[in-house]
């Protein structure tokens, strides 16, 4: 049986692994600083948590379920009892792609991160669908990266992040630099930066007049048409109108050298940043 230790075990995130790992027949030891965390998964899955060196004896699998900012204070400070041979896993690209993980040349570096269950899907339960995360009901996809180590390795931090997140439709097996141009960079520096705007212009609207309800049902229900257009759900064309209004709409709202935010320096200054 394969031995996960999983590290912020009671955390925001360790918890939704913490119970998606107790339906596997991975055997896992959690680990838990705060008296909150432990609390909560005893309170909530009925597990308990164990000491570090327990964790680490035997582990074939160690997974760092902790923030960004902490990842390399906590990898340096198990480090030294990772057996030989054994798999680290971090949950997001930005504390491995910052060189925070320390050097071990006999143990595997492997990274993923979930896509989240996508706009355009196929559930039909009310309550799988409220599912806008995912690793509870709604399929999503996930990213995965070999960072460092064998690549037979490879197999087994798919079944874990597959497991962790489940349940996984689709695995993209992508680099580690592939995944931080993912995150922040597509998804946060720009998708999230976009939205955030796209809500402050509905409040602009609002404030000039419009009913909030009928403002929200408006953008949102063509948020899902434009980007069934634009990103090819469906076989269909913008009206010219609609056309005239990008074209003068993105010089307003872009800068020419917005994608800047994908080159190499950008990315890692806003890795840093982050960790």
């Amino acid at each position: 049986m394969t031995k996960i230790a999983l590290f912020g075990a009671g955390g925001k995130m360790g918890v939704r692994l913490s119970r998606n790992l107790a339906k596997t027949d991975f055997e896992t030891a959690h680990v838990e600083v705060s008296d909150v965390g432990r609390d909560r998964l005893r309170q909530e899955l009925g597990l308990e948590c164990v000491d570090t060196a327990t964790a680490l004896q035997g582990a074939d699998v160690i997974v760092l379920a902790v923030p960004d900012t902490v990842i390399g204070k906590v990898a340096a400070g198990i480090i030294d009892q990772v057996p030989s041979g054994a798999m680290v896993i971090c949950l997001d690209a930005a504390a491995p792609a910052a060189g925070h993980l320390p050097e071990r040349s006999d143990i595997t570096y492997f990274v993923t991160h979930p896509c989240h269950p996508p706009i355009f899907n196929d559930e039909i339960d009310p309550e799988t669908k409220r599912d806008f995360f995912g690793g509870i009901a709604a399929k999503q996809a996930v990213v995965c990266a070999l960072m460092q180590g064998p690549e037979e390795h490879y197999a087994l931090g798919e079944k874990v992040a597959k497991a962790i997140y489940a349940p996984v439709m689709r695995s993209h097996r992508i680099t580690v630099e592939g995944m931080a141009l993912l995150e922040p960079g597509l998804s946060e520096t720009v998708c999230a930066s976009l939205l955030d705007i796209m809500r402050e212009a509905m409040d602009e609207v609002v404030a000039r007049g419009v009913p909030r309800e009928a403002a929200r049902d408006f953008l949102l229900g063509h948020v899902n048409i434009l980007a069934a257009v634009i990103f090819k759900e469906i076989d269909g064309v913008f009206s010219d109108a609609c056309n005239k209004a990008m074209e003068f709409g993105k010089p307003a709202l872009m800068r020419d050298d917005w994608k800047r935010v994908f080159e190499p320096e950008e990315i890692a200054a806003s890795i840093k940043r982050i960790t």
